[in-house]
């Protein structure tokens, strides 16, 4: 019996009585007191005061006496549930034996997923037609061409859905790093837990009332009728939805994830999926970090966030696919251009068109690293910087060791709490990271991306 079902039941039993949901602290109240929580942290994370969740609690165990007979309260609700064993009778929904079936649609697979087994009672506002194949609709998802080991982030991904419910992740890092790769490879692997999954983009950076529109109607396709919000959809039925591309909804020239103007509506739309209590999962992918997520992550919180980083050692399997020469330097290549996938793909074609596949040859002058190609990428990820950022990573890049910012230098333009900003920002873009030094914390500016500042200022020098 877990607290999913739990708030499950109680809300079906308060549809029945009332004709409406459990509301978004009522559901917290029930989470709370089921993992024996008190009601003042169970403010503190919903952020509101202790007597209005007393007040909200008080209506709730009402309602609860009124349909079960019972004298309910927050001591002794978990322990009357778990004697009765009710929820276990009325919301466990079991394994699901489940045929899968392949549709190609324009390069891309739709699967219609057929149940074989019957479904455990449908929830509130369900088709009553449990014979229709729930979907997944991946015509807007990228290819996927080449995986690359990725089995820790994979693990990390499975864990966060399947075993800690989490309804809102974020994939985050650099462009070309494997972000929508790896959403790829996990649908693969998790997708029969699922009703129904759809991978849009926002690359033509539609209005959220477009998207919901969109989602309406691929979710309706089986609901009649349809349902007033997309957190009735995600009660309903469990359901996966990748919105990749997300930074095309953000602002350039300004910090980190901050909306452009009419999206701001995007963020509480986020905030609604995170903090409603629904069985589904909501994963977004972008070049950088929405600024209010922040505030929702945490342990035993509904939303989490995973910066996607370099290869490491698996990297090889793109040398190996190239056919690049002299295996023992692999690693320094791997190391210096931080197991990018994209970057080690062009940067290996490039030593194909130059050195015939030899590492070795390219790797003679190690004073200089070569961008060539790469900086395509880097460019868009500059244009998108706003002036602090700017200031700042001209800045680190000057400097050959970390920094310690608690010390920033005496004829900067910027205040202290401006660079605070912008380093935060550049972290949240993957373009700065931070390293811990006798108890210290001290930041550096991505390798690559300082070799391709200096670059520039070099040309504007000269």
């Amino acid at each position: 019996m877990n607290v999913e079902d739990v708030v499950q039941w109680v809300n079906n039993l308060i549809v029945d009585k009332t004709g409406e949901h459990l509301t978004p602290l009522q559901e917290a109240i029930l989470t709370g007191v089921w993992q024996r929580q008190k009601y003042p942290q169970i403010a503190k994370e919903f952020n509101c005061s202790e007597s209005h969740v007393k007040k909200e609690a008080a209506k709730l165990w009402e309602k609860l006496r009124e349909e079960l007979g019972e004298d309910l309260n927050k001591f002794n609700f978990r322990s009357k549930l778990e004697k009765k064993n009710r929820v276990s009778q009325n919301s466990k929904s079991g394994h699901c034996l489940l045929q899968v079936d392949n549709i190609n649609i324009g390069g891309q697979f739709i699967q219609t997923i057929k149940n074989t087994q019957t479904r455990s009672p449908s929830p509130p506002h369900s088709s009553p037609n449990k014979d229709r194949s729930p979907i997944i609709d991946l015509t807007d998802a990228p290819e996927l061409t080449s995986f690359y080991d990725r089995t820790s982030e994979l693990s990390t991904l499975k864990q966060w859905i399947l075993e800690e419910h989490t309804r809102l992740i974020t994939i985050y890092g650099l462009s070309g790093i494997g972000k929508s790769t790896i959403a790829l490879k996990l649908i693969e692997q998790i997708q029969t837990e699922f009703d129904r999954i759809i991978w849009l983009s926002l690359a033509n950076t539609p209005a959220l009332s477009t998207l919901e529109t969109e989602l309406k109607e691929f979710f309706g396709r089986s609901q009649q009728p349809q349902l007033p919000t997309m957190v009735d959809y995600f009660r309903t039925s469990r359901c996966l939805v990748i919105l990749d591309d997300l930074q095309n909804i953000f602002q350039s020239d300004r910090l980190a994830g901050q909306y452009l103007a009419g999206y701001e509506d995007y963020g509480k739309f986020f905030k609604q999926i995170a903090t409603s209590f629904h069985q589904s999962c909501l994963i977004l992918i972008s070049w950088e970090k929405p600024r209010e997520i922040k505030t929702l992550e945490g342990e035993n919180r509904p939303s989490r966030s995973l910066h996607l980083q370099g290869l490491g050692e698996q990297a090889a399997e793109v040398f190996k696919q190239q056919g690049l020469l002299d295996e023992e330097k692999w690693s320094e290549l791997i190391a210096i251009y931080q197991g990018h996938p994209a970057w080690l793909n062009l940067i290996a074609l490039t030593i194909l068109e130059l050195f015939d596949g030899s590492v070795s040859s390219f790797l003679e002058d190690k004073s200089d690293i070569y961008l060539g190609d790469l900086e395509l990428f880097l460019d868009s990820h500059l244009e998108r910087l706003s002036d602090s950022e700017k200031k700042v990573s001209h800045w680190l890049a000057s400097q050959d060791d970390a920094i310690d910012i608690s010390q920033p230098p005496a004829e900067s333009e910027l205040s202290r709490s401006q660079l605070w900003q912008a380093i935060q920002s550049l972290a949240r873009r993957g373009l700065v990271a931070k390293e811990s030094v006798g108890g210290r914390s001290l930041f550096r500016l991505n390798s690559i991306f300082k070799a391709y500042i200096q670059c520039n200022l070099q040309q504007i020098a000269s």
